[in-house]
């Protein structure tokens, strides 16, 4: 693996995996300014709450809060600001061909950084019943037993 190629995760949305069910998975690049890039050195990033929209076919990310960056000026960022996603046109395509089905939403999943760019993982994702929820929380507590024997 070359230097560009390494890949930092900066922050990850572990509740999308226990409230839903990804379905498919895609990586794309993100619009976003120099004071972002700043904050997300730092690690200071929450996605619990973002989700995905296709508006004029173009993925957005909304409800993603990056910190302002502490050493910025009036230049600084708006924490909650929605965020271009970039995937050429046949994901974008697909996308929108299976979002169309009921329940289905787009949620991230993962941001990190690959080389210098920032990418963002993204889901295709049904939402889990209670029932289902439950279910995840057995199957985690046997691993987990698993494990320590």
């Amino acid at each position: 693996m070359s230097d560009t190629d390494k890949i930092k995760i900066i922050a990850t949305n572990r509740k999308a995996n226990f409230e839903y069910e990804i379905l498919g998975r895609y990586e794309a690049g993100m619009v976003i300014t120099g004071t972002e890039v700043k904050s997300l050195r730092e690690g200071k990033v929450n996605m619990q709450e973002a989700y995905g929209r296709i508006i004029k076919d173009e993925v957005w990310i909304l409800n993603s809060h990056i910190n302002e960056y502490k050493f910025g000026n009036i230049n600084n960022h708006e924490p909650l600001r929605t965020r271009k996603l970039l995937l050429n046109k046949k994901e974008i395509r697909k996308i929108k061909q299976e979002l169309q089905e009921k329940g289905l939403t787009l949620v991230p999943l993962k941001m990190y950084f690959k080389g210098s760019l920032v990418k963002m993982e993204i889901g295709i994702a049904r939402g889990k019943k209670l029932y289902d929820k439950r279910e995840s929380i057995k199957k985690r507590e046997v691993d987990r037993k698993l494990s320590r024997i």
